[in-house]
């Protein structure tokens, strides 16, 4: 949101040209510059905030079924949508800024690994092509990040690809993989790539996903240690949820 570099964003897009584009932390300012690029990006979700909890989805593909979701906390939002694409199959996505665990917003992990089990909890078994992503405010390697791959039944196309590390641009010694795309098996990885924009702290992540198949895929989510159904009923318990009652 600090960020006023607008033209390094908008450069980007007419760079590479994504079908879909995302913006995290992203305000009203944010949101009367990309108007340039809606002539192109018809298709727009748009959730201004100052909190630095802003998002707008841009899509060349037409959405559908479009929910702006506050699952946890009261000003964390998230956009849920189904994408029709130019064959005409269909692919369900989820679009997250989980808040993370710090002094001055949440001292704990609680809501933001909330909000990942109800998402996880809510395509697992799902038998359409799904895709989850956003700041998720967690490494890959954490417990929370891997009980929600299992949970959901989700991949991870850095694995056997990279790190790609996206969090803080600034630091070339301190960096981690914050900013996620987990996928369901109908897909394959064509590309990931880094892109520096001026002025973020982030790195902006270019994913290029090839649905290879609409059908239903053979895999699905993984048996759960006891330790991941006591963290998940822990989790929910926390926030005065019920899992079966926080459907998408």
């Amino acid at each position: 949101m600090p960020n006023d570099n607008f033209q390094s964003l908008i450069e980007k897009i007419k760079q590479y040209q994504p079908d879909i584009v995302v913006t995290l932390e992203s305000d009203k300012h944010w949101e009367k510059a990309l108007t340039i690029i809606e002539e192109e990006y018809k298709y727009n979700v748009k959730c201004p905030k100052d909190n630095l909890y802003g998002m707008h989805l841009y899509s060349k593909l037409p959405l559908h079924n479009i929910q702006l979701r506050y699952l946890i906390e009261k000003e964390i939002p998230s956009i849920h949508c189904t994408i029709l694409l130019r064959s005409g199959d269909t692919v369900e996505a989820h679009f997250l800024h989980p808040a993370p665990p710090s002094p001055t917003e949440n001292t704990y992990s609680s809501e933001r690994d909330a909000e990942l089990i109800v998402v996880a909890n809510s395509i697992k078994n799902n038998k359409q092509p799904t895709v989850v992503t956003g700041d998720l405010n967690d490494v890959a390697w954490s417990k929370t990040t891997q009980l929600f791959r299992r949970l959901s039944g989700l991949k991870d196309p850095r694995i056997g690809r990279g790190m790609f590390n996206t969090f803080h641009a600034n630091y070339g010694f301190m960096r981690w993989p914050l900013d996620h795309v987990f996928h369901s098996p109908q897909f394959d990885v064509c590309a990931i790539e880094r892109l520096k924009i001026q002025g973020s702290d982030h790195f902006a992540l270019l994913t290029h996903l090839h649905l290879r198949t609409s059908k239903a895929s053979t895999e699905a989510s993984e048996i759960l240690t006891q330790d991941e159904e006591d963290l998940i009923t822990q989790r929910m318990n926390e926030n005065n949820l019920k899992i079966k009652n926080h459907q998408l």
